[in-house]
């Protein structure tokens, strides 16, 4: 008798997401102890030693709820359990720079980072799942963020890989209850102070009864789509941006004007924000309102003053020319 098919069906995923990965590589599962990533660590323990890869497990502890050390205990033994080695607890300090949920990424990305790039792992398997990804799709659409909000999470992403964004949340439940696992249920969760919670709990539920069942799986597919057009875009206005620099070392950026006002609009933004960021602009505090600005140099030039941005830039056009430093520009 196989598996059960919600366990199958995971470590069909896991297989496919390691496909490209050379035999002896180390692969390690994030995991938190919750369902999505409980059922995703069980089957990287099956599936690795199958590929002949070597398989580990990292947890971290955000300190941030009473009993947090001994609960990432718990998940750091059942990783040694299933026999995910080694197997590891990030404790960090979470700051409050962006507002809780951002802190907490930041404070989480930068210790998986560290630790894979100290172990020597190939790849860290995330276990966002389709419901994760509507749920992305929705919150960038409430923020007006454009096509690349909208394109969702990547399947892959350097080394951070998400085998699981094709399937159900209810898959990694039945996954766990399948092989006896017991997930741990995260209050922050079922705390509708956070903006996640409230899509998931009362957004998308309502969604589902206003417009029949599907709709998580329809904004999945809505991600895909979005994700390939803005890649094409990206890579054209990486092009167009070469073609219009003058120059971007040292302390400025310097752009034809004549050559920007022959982009498209969507190609042309991507190409001031390319070129703001190269200036020193910090990309998390760069808006589409100030890309919008700077873009109103290019369309409607009327020989205005010098656009503000955030990492105390400015933009300017002088002579035909758009130029990106720090404030004042001289």
């Amino acid at each position: 008798m196989g598996p059960h098919p919600a366990v199958a069906d995971i470590r069909r995923a896991v297989r496919e997401a390691l496909a490209d990965v050379d035999q002896d590589a180390l692969i390690l599962a994030a995991c938190s102890g919750g369902a999505d990533s409980l059922a995703l660590a069980a089957a990287l323990a099956f599936v690795a030693p199958r590929m002949r890869l070597r398989a580990g497990l990292l947890t971290v502890d955000h300190q941030l709820q009473p009993g947090s050390k001994a609960r990432a205990a718990t998940v750091k033994d059942l990783g040694e359990a299933l026999g995910l080695t080694p197997a590891e607890i990030l404790t960090v300090t979470v700051g409050k720079e962006g507002g809780p949920e951002a802190a907490a990424r930041e404070a989480r990305y930068a210790a998986l980072d560290e630790a894979a790039e100290r172990l020597r792992a190939t790849a860290v398997l995330l276990g966002h799942t389709r419901d994760d990804q509507a749920e992305t799709v929705l919150l960038g659409l409430a923020r007006g963020s454009g096509p690349r909000s909208l394109s969702g999470m990547a399947a892959g992403s350097g080394r951070y890989r998400r085998p699981l964004l094709d399937l159900p949340r209810q898959t990694t439940v039945a996954a766990c209850r399948a092989q006896s696992l017991t997930p741990w249920d995260d209050p922050h969760n079922e705390d509708e102070r956070y903006t996640r919670v409230r899509v998931r709990r009362t957004v998308l539920p309502v969604l589902e009864s206003e417009l029949g069942p599907g709709v998580a799986q329809a904004l999945a597919r809505t991600a895909a789509m979005a994700r390939e057009d803005a890649d094409a875009l990206d890579e054209w206005a990486e092009s167009a941006y070469q073609n219009c620099a003058l120059s971007d070392i040292g302390e400025s950026v310097k752009l034809k004007a004549a050559e920007l006002e022959k982009l498209p609009t969507a190609v042309r933004r991507r190409v001031l924000r390319r070129a703001a960021m190269a200036a020193g602009s910090p990309s998390g505090a760069l808006s589409a309102t100030h890309v919008l600005a700077v873009d109103r140099l290019i369309t409607h030039w009327r020989g205005q003053k010098a656009v503000d941005l955030p990492g105390g830039l400015s933009a300017v056009r002088r002579y035909g020319t758009l130029i990106f430093a720090i404030s004042p520009i001289p």
